[in-house]
């Protein structure tokens, strides 16, 4: 018992560390567009990581080598899990704010939710439909500051945050059947993999101009290659052994909560009534589709 209680304990603290670092991301990512555009410093910073992962786990003594028959569902879930999560999602930041960011990013379980009706023949209940309904009100809210009246870059940041979470949760749905490979190369491969190809799109289209970062901006380089895409990784592997699935997931929605309060904090960005408002709503439809997991 003492050792079930001790792992509930260790996860917990794990899961702690993931959501922080993780949220702490979103302000931090901000701040460093500033200073380099999205597509170059995301795929940048994704395959700095990637290295550092794959050697963590050639450390381990885990195998790199993907069976062949694993590559297309390997490049597939690349697709859907980094480039549309982290390409899409960065590239949206460019031109909303982190809270509207987040939470449009964080429908993403709604979305997987009614996905697998057609792809998994998992008819939505009427719990899941009241979260379907409580989340598009949240996000309603969260956008209505000035009427609905939007230009054509807030336009293009909603629909970019839309598609991240859309994608996703597609792959999610799709990508169902593991790997067969362990969980840190798996990470290893796609995070390299997609961000090779944004680093690459960055440097094509971007021309970014290297010099242009300052010392703020290179620490927020530094702690998102270091932090959300290595150490998180690593805890997140670790919460998902010692807690169930569904508490994992659950938990992980305070990351959109610190995200926004630590950039009201660092970037001052609104945080009133309405954003709170708009949290409790979006987050709490979020909360009933994860339910069914």
């Amino acid at each position: 018992m003492d050792s079930v209680r001790r792992d509930r304990t260790i996860g917990f603290l794990c899961l702690g560390v993931t959501a922080a670092g993780w949220a702490l991301n979103w302000p931090l990512m901000k701040l460093l567009l500033q200073q380099w555009p999205p597509l170059f410093a995301r795929g940048l910073a994704g395959v700095s990581a990637s290295f550092i992962l794959a050697m963590l786990a050639l450390s381990r003594k885990e195998q790199l080598a993907v069976p062949r028959e694993a590559i297309p569902r390997l490049l597939f879930a690349t697709l859907t899990n980094v480039f549309a999560w982290m390409g899409l999602g960065t590239v949206a930041m460019k031109y909303v704010s982190v809270g509207e960011g987040a939470l449009l990013a964080y429908t993403m379980p709604i979305w997987a939710m009614l996905f697998a009706w057609p792809v998994l023949h998992t008819r939505p209940t009427v719990r899941d439909m009241f979260g379907l309904v409580l989340g598009v009100a949240g996000v309603a809210l969260l956008l209505s500051g000035n009427g609905f009246v939007f230009g054509a870059g807030k336009l293009l940041g909603i629909g970019l945050a839309l598609l991240c979470a859309i994608l996703f949760a597609l792959g999610n749905v799709l990508n169902r059947k593991p790997l067969p490979l362990p969980p840190l190369v798996v990470v290893a491969w796609q995070v390299g993999l997609g961000c090779a190809t944004m680093l690459v799109l960055g440097v094509l289209f971007e021309h970014p101009n290297v010099s242009a970062i300052t010392p703020l901006g290179l620490g927020c380089f530094v702690y998102m290659t270091l932090v959300p895409m290595g150490v998180c990784y690593v805890t997140w592997f670790e919460t998902l052994r010692r807690l169930p699935p569904t508490s994992a997931s659950t938990g992980m929605l305070i990351v959109p909560v610190i995200g926004v309060v630590s950039a009201a904090i660092i970037l001052g960005e609104p945080l009133g009534l309405r954003e709170w408002a708009a949290m409790a709503l979006t987050l709490g439809g979020v909360t009933l589709a994860l339910q069914r997991a």
